[in-house]
């Protein structure tokens, strides 16, 4: 685990940057105790048309109008 105090990381932080993204453990200290972790973000999953198929489904009643009850609220 390397650990920078916050100046350091001003200083250094494309460099922190890339270590993290190189799966390096990178830890800022505030005042010497560690405050915060760099850890690279997950990239987003890719959508895949049709990945619900089956697995949800819509009711008969879905285009009948609403109950009146439910329109006055």
């Amino acid at each position: 685990m390397a650990q920078f105090s916050v100046r350091n990381a001003k200083t250094n932080l494309s460099k922190l940057i890339a270590d993290a993204l190189e799966g390096g453990d990178v830890v800022i200290a505030r005042g010497g105790v560690p405050a915060v972790r760099l850890v690279p973000v997950a990239p987003p999953g890719k959508r895949r048309f049709g990945a619900l198929k089956g697995k949800i489904g819509v009711d008969a009643r879905f285009d009948e109008p609403l109950p009146e009850t439910e329109l006055g609220a």
